[in-house]
């Protein structure tokens, strides 16, 4: 079994302060592979207090400085990358060809991105007599989530690297791996002792502990809406910072000029991939009532065409969800859409068939759903589709909006100005129209409970810094 045991605080490896260890579960067989410490508030003081001696040279340093040590990070990151994506697989079920073409290559992508924006940014901009700086906002403590791992930390550490903050990262207990490969490539490319830090560990004992100290300047959190409050409690006696990427239910409006041979299953397999495990899941397909059956039965056959398996074989679209917790979760809800009279298309409780280890879900997808059943209200977080037949656009964009999330939305079309008009009406932080495909340089985030700030491009370079006036500046 891999042994990950120690932490990376201040440019080393070093022990837990209290040995407390944890099983990396494989969701594919359900064994343990690996083991890992889980740390503690002490942990997380001796982290904190290495991002802060840190932080006075490293938030001097120069755009060049930082631009070079950026490039050596990729460079080592391209030559470890056939590991993450392995890694990836191994630890949260995604395909290989998945991990292989995105998950991994998320890490990458934002890397170059933040680049790209410290290369052109002003961080002095005159106003008058008056300068504008644009200042680190200091020690960032980060908390990433399980289903795209690599690309929630790369997401926070590269912005903040650029603009020249340290930080204290606590990736998921669930899926720690590629957190402490990706701190092996960190120390490898040089970034100095005590600018990039690691604790493994859980929420209760390390999140909690990390949100209320004091000597944190900003928690940027990526996770579940229910954990994002706890973290932005602990936040408030400090007043910090708090950014905050939280849950979905994101609406899926074909109108009813959109061919629907095009975009059902477009829409059937953006919602199934990672195995539905992604906050931003085109989740509630709306479709004209008129239409349904012919949306149903497109949905149908794309979805009973989709490998289920191993996330290492060849052809797989579909590996488990990440963990037992997970699965039974989502048990729950597909059994609550059909308690709750929903029509069963395909799939339903129980694993597909042939697969009787592992924690994999059977692709299902429900019609007839109306917007106040569970399985239209909860966060499923896994391969289950609901479709809600619509008998006017005002009455889909209305229940689109009627939810207490609203990170993203996705809007179907043979007219690009009608899709415009319905996404200008949608109450959220995000909008694909006609399968537009994520854009890294656009904010990502989302309005009411899916979060507070943005992260990606030059908006998520913004969270990570503080802005001062400076009367006077110009002689």
């Amino acid at each position: 079994m891999l042994s990950k045991l120690q932490f990376y605080i201040d440019g080393k490896w070093v022990d837990p302060a209290t040995p407390k260890t944890l099983e990396v579960i494989d969701p594919a067989n359900e064994e343990a592979f690996a083991r890992i410490s889980l740390g503690s508030k002490a942990d997380v003081d001796k982290a904190v207090a290495a991002a802060r001696r840190a932080f006075p040279a490293w938030s001097r340093t120069t755009k060049d400085e930082r631009l070079a040590l950026m490039q050596k990070i990729v460079e080592v990151y391209q030559r470890r990358y056939g590991e993450m994506a392995e890694t990836i697989s191994r630890e949260m079920g995604a395909p290989i060809s998945l991990s292989k073409n995105a998950q991994a290559a998320m890490g990458i992508a934002h890397l170059t991105t933040a680049m790209k924006v410290l290369k052109d940014f002003e961080f002095v901009k005159p106003q008058g007599s008056t300068a504008i700086l644009y200042e680190p906002v200091g020690v960032v403590g980060m908390i990433t989530p399980w289903n795209w791992p690599i690309n929630q930390i790369a997401c926070k550490v590269a912005p903040a690297l650029a603009a020249g903050c340290t930080m204290v990262l606590k990736p998921s207990e669930v899926a720690p791996l590629n957190a402490l490969l990706f701190a092996e490539v960190l120390d490898e490319a040089g970034v100095p002792a005590g600018v990039f830090n690691v604790v493994n560990g859980d929420g209760p004992s390390v999140g909690e502990a990390l949100s209320a100290h004091p000597g944190i300047d900003m928690m940027s959190f990526t996770g579940s809406t229910r954990a994002g409050v706890a973290v932005a409690k602990a936040s408030a006696d400090t007043v910090k910072r708090v950014a905050q990427e939280l849950g979905g239910k994101s609406a899926n409006i074909v109108l009813e000029d959109a061919d629907l041979s095009k975009v059902i299953p477009e829409g059937v397999m953006n919602m199934f991939s990672n195995s539905g495990q992604s906050c931003n899941a085109p989740s509630r397909m709306f479709v004209p009532r008129a239409k349904q059956d012919e949306v149903v039965a497109i949905a149908k056959a794309t979805a009973e065409k989709v490998k289920v398996g191993d996330p290492f074989a060849e052809g797989t679209r579909l590996g488990p969800v990440v963990s037992e917790v997970q699965f039974d979760k989502i048990q729950r809800l597909i059994q609550a859409g059909i308690d709750e009279g929903a029509t069963l298309v395909t799939g339903g409780v129980g694993r597909p068939d042939g697969l009787n280890r592992g924690y994999y879900v059977r692709p299902t997808i429900f019609a007839d759903v109306k917007n106040d059943m569970t399985i239209a209200r909860e966060e499923i977080f896994g391969p289950v589709l609901s479709i809600l037949p619509y008998d006017s656009e005002e009455q889909a964009i209305e229940q689109a909006n009627d939810t207490p999330y609203g990170l993203s939305g996705y809007v179907q079309s043979g007219s690009i100005e009608h899709a415009r008009a319905v996404a200008s009406q949608l109450r959220t932080g995000m909008v694909h129209l006609n399968g537009a495909g994520v854009d890294l340089a656009a904010p990502f985030g989302g309005y009411k409970q899916s979060g507070t700030g943005r992260e990606w491009g030059a908006f998520g370079f913004h969270e990570f810094l503080e802005v001062k006036a400076v009367m006077g500046y110009a002689a």
